[in-house]
């Protein structure tokens, strides 16, 4: 039996990330990893199928489309009209499990080039989300993109896993 892979975190630093901005990383490897294991083979209709929960692609969209919306907050940046649409949009589609999985990995990849990019010394900088433009800072958006996406993360195991044991 091969030896188990240790979790992203435990994987040792990521080169040329700031220790404080890393756990956004391993959170987006272990999103990555995951979702390919409890993802594979589920069909079109296993993806869109709701009952007492939300469907798996809208876990999915979600996820991609809340990386990319928390990822505009934290670079300074309020919402695009195209991104207000998608998210309006997102528990409705017809893609494919291998769609989406292709649209979370985007998203992921998109938000770690805009987090090379983010100077450590604004982490405690003031930032502001929605119309209401709600008080936070960089890292308080970093944190909650973490979280946010190992939540979404655990809801699309769980909801992937129900949909293969019930056919």
């Amino acid at each position: 039996m091969p030896e188990a892979v240790p979790e992203p975190w435990l994987r040792g630093p990521i080169p040329d990330v700031h220790p404080l901005i890393q756990p956004a990383f391993f959170t987006f490897a272990h999103v990555r990893e995951d979702l390919a294991r409890h993802c594979a083979g589920l069909t079109h209709e296993q993806v869109w199928r709701t009952s007492t929960v939300a469907s798996l692609g809208f876990h999915l969209k979600h996820l991609a489309g809340s990386v990319d919306r928390l990822t505009t907050y934290l670079v300074g940046s309020q919402l695009s009209e195209e991104q207000l649409r998608a998210m309006k949009q997102e528990s409705h589609g017809g893609e494919t499990a291998d769609e989406l999985l292709q649209l979370v990995e985007e998203a992921l990849a998109a938000s770690e080039r805009r987090l090379r990019e983010l100077n450590p010394e604004s982490l405690y900088d003031a930032r502001a989300v929605g119309r209401k433009r709600l008080p936070t800072t960089v890292i308080g958006l970093l944190v909650h993109l973490s979280e946010h996406t190992q939540r979404h993360l655990g809801q699309a195991v769980t909801t992937a896993k129900l949909v293969r044991d019930t056919g």
